[in-house]
């Protein structure tokens, strides 16, 4: 938890920005694995953090643009909690500690609601992303959880991603910790990256340093020597000498922040010819975004400059043909780099995704571009001091994409598809560093985990 101060004065920032009404930030509650007792890792929704900081389940928050009042409902423990939780702080205390005086029971918050829509007074919610607070919403409002999405407060998630997207340095410094511990999960792949070890080992290995680290992963852990499957899941495979490892992951702060890093790493630590010829070309791509990324730059336009230095290594290598800046136009180098540059990241992984991806990564100005591989980026919009996002290209090799588009006959003109019948088993290759934007350009957050081919096989090979 931070400073009291930093939870008023968000509170208060919003307050600027919304003039009368009610703000209604519903908490997270636990939920089931497989029976009532039996819960998923508790995970606090970020929205309630970042306002009202309180990291435990069961909680609302209010905050009252008309009277200027702030409330927390939520039911204190009772004898048969602290029994198996042990001693607990006072929710009014807890309340104290964010610089909120009005705290009541739960039910309570159904009469608080009710006599606001009573008076004609606009509640002001957010979309639900879990079934429960839908319901919730439904019993709050009346709206049928079916369509109570609908009603969410475009005022309120406007105002929102105007203050999360700028991170300040007390955030800075939480994300610097899970930068830290993510740093240690992949260099520990790295090394693990050994023929005959279970893609699984790996995935628990850092899944457990996530755990060490005082939080725990911030996203599943995607981990597969087939990495041309962009989210791969499956840890079922048993690593084998001359195939590549993707690792994308990263770890959450104890304050729930989070990094989010990809290295693509040779078993055994030797690259083949191939296979360091493609890793170049997405190790420049990458290189070329950091060097691009500075205040007042269109994010969308750093995706299709990291595309057209796609399109020219691959033209180079007699994967594709003609003109790589027609190919980008036409949208060719997608067959490739079928994927975003890159996104927001705070207390998500992917930051306020939750709030609609239109109003989180384009403005009025900047509109998502309707064509294949670049619908997919998540940021297009022009970039602020504060903002902390990621630099992830990719190429990759989609033996199902490749043949749908050989036989639709697409991007003809610039794809050379007998070449690439010489790399239907090479996988696919991500790398992805997590970046401030300052004020004068941008900083890769932390110590940068190896990268350059010659410093991943030593870091293999344990040199």
């Amino acid at each position: 938890m931070f400073e009291k101060s930093v939870y008023i004065n968000r509170r208060n920032a919003l307050r600027d920005d919304i003039k009368s009404g009610i703000g209604l930030i519903l908490g997270n509650v636990d939920s089931p694995m497989n029976y009532s007792d039996n819960t998923f890792h508790f995970r606090q929704d970020s929205n309630f953090l970042y306002f009202f900081g309180i990291d435990l389940q069961g909680l609302a928050g209010i905050i009252d643009f008309d009277e200027g009042k702030d409330y927390i409902f939520g039911n204190d423990v009772d004898i048969e909690d602290i029994i198996w939780m042990g001693p607990q702080i006072p929710l009014k205390e807890k309340a104290g500690l964010v610089g909120i005086e009005n705290t009541a029971p739960f039910n309570k918050l159904f009469d608080f609601i009710k006599n606001a829509i009573k008076k004609g007074r606009k509640i002001h919610y957010l979309p639900a992303y879990r079934a429960e607070n839908k319901m919730l919403l439904e019993q709050l409002t009346g709206i049928s959880s079916f369509i109570v999405n609908k009603g969410a407060s475009l005022e309120l998630i406007k105002g929102i991603v105007k203050l999360r997207s700028i991170k300040d340095p007390n955030e800075i410094e939480e994300i610097k910790k899970a930068c830290a511990v993510g740093y240690e999960m992949h260099v520990t792949a790295m090394k693990m990256a050994q023929a005959g070890v279970p893609e699984q080992r790996i995935a628990g290995t850092i899944e457990g340093i996530a755990s060490f680290g005082g939080g725990m992963v911030s996203f599943p852990v995607i981990l597969s020597q087939n990495g041309e499957t962009l989210h791969n899941h499956d840890h079922s495979q048993i690593l084998k000498e001359g195939r590549l490892m993707l690792v994308d992951a990263g770890a959450e702060s104890g304050m729930h922040y989070a990094s989010d890093f990809t290295r693509t790493t040779p078993v055994d630590g030797k690259f083949t010819q191939q296979q360091k010829e493609i890793y170049k070309i997405v190790l420049a791509a990458n290189n070329k975004a950091t060097e691009l990324i500075r205040p007042g730059i269109i994010y969308l336009s750093v995706h299709l400059e990291v595309s057209r230095v796609i399109a020219q290594g691959l033209t180079d290598l007699g994967l594709m043909k003609g003109n790589p800046e027609e190919a980008v136009k036409n949208g060719a180098h997608a067959l490739f780099f079928p994927h975003g540059l890159g996104h927001m990241m705070g207390l998500d992984v992917h930051d306020m995704e939750d709030l609609g991806q239109i109003y989180v990564g384009y403005d009025d100005e900047i509109r998502p571009v309707d064509q294949f591989g670049t619908a997919y980026l998540r940021l297009g919009r022009k970039l602020e001091p504060g903002f902390v996002i990621t630099n992830e290209p990719g190429i990759y090799f989609i033996p199902a994409l490749i043949d749908k588009w050989k036989s639709e006959k697409i991007n003809t003109d610039f794809i050379n598809f007998q070449k690439l019948d010489e790399y239907r088993s090479f996988g696919g290759i991500r790398l992805e560093d997590d970046i401030l934007v300052t004020e004068t350009g941008s900083e890769i957050i932390g110590e940068r985990i190896p990268i350059d081919p010659e410093e991943v096989e030593k870091t293999v090979s344990g040199k």
